[in-house]
């Protein structure tokens, strides 16, 4: 049997749930760089003295280090095989090389988490058989909340404690990554990657191992390394058979990056504007990122029984549609009803999405895939705070929703129309690949 059938074939062990575990610590820390900086921004413009569109674009510098380090790391996750777990090791590593420039300045906090967000769903989704994947991956995700309810805790109690508050908030999100160094070590190599390297004994043996800790017999395959195949450009994504799955993941990606951002740097200060101070509150902020786990949830839910495209273009149109709501809110409840459904919705979107990407592409192109889309993502992360901060003195507050709505519009048609269906389809199903 090959090493592919036997990881279809495994249960959802205890193994799976460390994986979970430890790859949603990561998300965590992940969510509370982003984060983070959302708090410490007004400080830094009363202490800098910025105007809008100045601080626009310092929230910005923080996303263009996610594209970064987040694209060329995933283009670049499979060519070195020397390194072997270079896929779980390196994100890490590029938190710790910038974490010496946290004190005097934000951007720097993007560097630490681009990396880790575009290479740890689709390393992580290997190790699953198709009818766990879509449900572990938005679980995965799901992650992200409990560190933007950290962030918020900080934001409060730290960030307005001391003048320097908002240095110390963004140092302290750097240090629980060096616990995950650590942790890390003992995650294996994806067995999918090793076997298709040639490296078939290492992958023999961790599923072995996988097999015997959930009770079953151990499979059998070849256990004699073959020669590796030569390494798959990453041209292959724009061939006939996966161009229009590369094509469709960067609208989608750009969508959700570029509304979600636009929406939640600028709306507690638009809503300010229009007298409802209730977005400065810290109930607001706890409601608005405790309301992201239940979104997670139900796009795990969702995953497998509506399909990845369908629960994607649906929490995007919900999104949109919490959107309008809250354009035409008028009075404080009705801005936090509605401000718990656009985070509810969005962050479900990007828990359909993660589940989606990593099915896109094949084992040879599957971080490289991801690591694009991601990389092309971070253009709107880092347009939007700009663009709004310039857009909002001209059209106002309807125009600054009207754009993003129509934004989350088109990348939800965008989806149902060009997104090929991936669920219950093996990871390794090159046939299926190339007729989608």
């Amino acid at each position: 049997m090959s090493i592919a059938a036997r990881i279809e074939c495994l249960p959802f062990t205890r193994f799976h749930w460390k994986l979970l575990f430890l790859g949603g610590l990561g998300y965590t820390f992940d969510g509370l760089d982003s984060a983070i900086v959302a708090f410490a921004l007004p400080m830094l413009k009363s202490q800098w003295h910025l105007d809008g569109p100045a601080l626009g674009l310092l929230g910005s510098a923080t996303y263009l280090g996610y594209g970064l380090v987040g694209g060329p790391l995933g283009a670049a996750a499979r060519h070195d095989e020397r390194t072997g777990h270079l896929r779980h090791r390196f994100p890490a590593f590029g938190r710790i090389v910038f974490l010496h420039r946290l004190f005097p300045l934000p951007p720097p906090v993007g560097h630490r988490g681009g990396a880790e967000a575009t290479i740890i769903a689709p390393y992580l989704s290997e190790f699953v058989g198709a009818r766990y994947r879509g449900a572990f991956t938005a679980a995965l995700t799901g992650f992200y909340s409990f560190g933007y309810v950290t962030a918020a805790i900080l934001g409060f109690m730290l960030v307005p404690a001391m003048p320097d508050g908002w240095r110390w908030a963004l140092a302290l999100t750097g240090f629980p990554v060096l616990m995950l160094l650590w942790w890390r070590r003992a995650l294996p190599e994806s067995p999918r990657w090793l076997d298709e390297r040639g490296h078939t004994a290492e992958a023999c043996r961790i599923v072995g191992d996988i097999e015997e800790s959930a009770g079953l017999a151990v499979g059998l395959t070849t256990t004699t390394d073959r020669g590796a195949p030569s390494l798959r450009p990453v041209r292959d994504l724009f061939a006939p058979g996966l161009r229009r799955s590369t094509f469709m993941s960067w609208a989608m990606w750009l969508a959700i990056t570029f509304s979600f951002y636009a929406f939640f740097t600028w709306i507690p200060t638009l809503m300010i504007e229009r007298g409802m101070t209730v977005t400065r509150s810290f109930g607001y902020a706890i409601s608005i990122y405790f309301a992201q786990l239940p979104g997670y949830a139900s796009a795990a839910f969702l995953t497998d029984r509506l399909g990845r495209r369908g629960t994607v273009a649906l929490f995007m149109v919900a999104g949109a549609l919490s959107a309008i709501g809250m354009a035409a809110s008028q009075t404080p409840t009705e801005v936090l009803i509605f401000g718990i459904l656009l985070s509810f919705f969005m962050n479900g979107t990007f828990g359909g999405i993660y589940a989606y990407t990593p099915e896109l592409f094949p084992t040879a192109l599957r971080a490289r895939g991801m690591g694009l889309a991601s990389a092309i993502a971070r253009l709107g992360a880092i347009a939007s705070p700009v663009l709004i901060g310039w857009l909002y003195p001209l059209t106002g507050f309807p125009g600054v929703f009207g754009l993003t709505t129509l934004i989350l519009l088109s990348g939800a048609a965008i989806t149902l129309v060009f997104g090929p269906r991936t669920e219950k389809r093996p990871l390794d199903d090159e046939q299926a690949f190339a007729q989608t």
